[in-house]
């Protein structure tokens, strides 16, 4: 059974791997997005789920039009941040004016 979402009310189809659906730029950003992998009814569920919440759409299931969840996100500022250093309490060199505090001696 192929899997039925809904964005920007406009109804579109994942089936064998491609989209169809009657509105041409939404069909180009799904088609973006397409996995040609997913050719099992569970795969093309699970992409057409991925799709759905990537965009903030609804996906159709048994219980009828449900909102999709939103996917996790691919990358994370904590990949490519440095760590950050824990500031000193007690010598109070931290902050936006750290440098006109006095020093202890």
């Amino acid at each position: 059974m192929p899997a039925r979402i809904r964005i920007y009310g406009h109804e579109a189809v994942f089936a064998g791997g491609h989209w169809t659906c009657p509105d041409d730029s939404l069909q180009a950003m799904l088609e973006g997005l397409a996995d040609p992998r997913a050719l099992t009814p569970q795969a093309e569920q699970e992409h057409a789920t991925y799709c759905a919440g990537r965009f903030g759409g609804l996906i159709f299931t048994e219980l009828g039009w449900e909102t999709a969840p939103h996917p996790e996100a691919e990358i994370k500022l904590e990949d490519f941040a440095p760590q950050r250093k824990p500031e000193r309490e007690s010598s109070g060199g931290g902050g936006l004016f750290g440098f006109m505090r006095r020093r202890k001696a």
